[in-house]
Parts: C-alpha cells; structure tokens; sequence
C-alpha cells in the first residue's frame, strides 16, 4: 500500500503499483463508445498509462493536455487517459478541448483495474477514485516505469516518463 496525500490529509491506496521489468497486468476498460478494450488490443505498442481522480478537475485535465501534446507525435505509442469517470464525461472533456491524440478510458463497472494496479484510494474524501499515477509499457507489455504521485494535486513528471519510452 502506498500512503498519499491530498492536501496535508493522508491516503492509502490498495496495493503496490506493477513492478518495473515485470509483465503488466491484463485490463478490461470502458471506451468512449461503450465498447471494452484490453490490454492485449494494444499489443506491439509502447503504452503510457495516465491514471487520475475525475477529469472534472483541474490538475487531471492538465495531465490529459499535456500528455496529449507531448506523447502524440511519438512513433508506435499510445497514450492511454484512464479515470472511473463515466465515458460520457470523458468524451465530453476531449470534445470541448479538441484532443484527439489520447485514449480515455473508463474503470467505472467495476473498478478492477485500480485494484489490479494497486492504485485505487482506499480512504479520505476520494476513497473508491484511482490515484494519480503514471506507468510506462513497453511492446513486449513489460513496465519499464511508474510513477505514484505523493500528492494528488501535483502533475506527474512528464519528462520521466517519455525519457522511459
């Protein structure tokens, strides 16, 4: 379990994120469409993992921008904007923001993959909600980075985890 904070409060998460050098584990997600998407549907591309609270706020969606401007021109990469949001709401953010070089998806069914990952906040007033987190897959699905940030109002390092494509 990790220990974060939002704000000077303290929160736990559920688990220990993926390791680096090891395989990542398998998902099932929600897209903008209502279709499912799994880890495999990826498979021979190199995958940056944004994970985040509710797009409706405001480091969440700068995460998303960022990510969208600094990721999208890279060869063979997706990046893949994940949060319990409901896909409507997804789809309504990168719609008014006009960002189309990222993948929203959705954990809101079951909340499986922040379980998976060990990322999902098991206390304070966002207990249930993913953790802002950032991994780096490689083609072969290994993780060749992670990042849980201490303090959820804070922006990953975005320069870290390009560096680990």
């Amino acid at each position: 379990m990790a220990i974060i904070a939002l704000g000077e409060n303290t929160i736990h998460t559920s688990g220990e994120l993926p390791q680096v050098n090891t395989k990542a584990p398998n998902f099932e997600l929600v897209k903008t469409d209502l279709s499912t998407v799994q880890l495999t549907d990826f498979a021979g591309s190199r995958l940056v993992l944004n994970i985040f609270p509710s797009i409706d706020t405001g480091t969440c969606a700068t995460s998303v921008r960022k990510f969208n401007e600094k990721a999208s021109g890279l060869d063979n990469t997706k990046v893949l904007c994940i949060s319990r949001d409901l896909p409507f709401a997804q789809n309504r953010f990168c719609g008014a923001e006009g960002l189309e070089n990222v993948i929203n998806l959705s954990d809101f069914k079951t909340g499986q993959f922040g379980k998976d990952y060990g990322l999902e906040m098991t206390d304070g007033k966002l207990a249930g909600l993913h953790s802002r987190v950032v991994i780096v897959i490689n083609e072969q699905g290994t993780v060749t980075y992670t990042e849980q940030v201490a303090n959820i109002a804070q922006e990953p390092d975005y320069d870290r985890a390009l560096a680990a494509l």
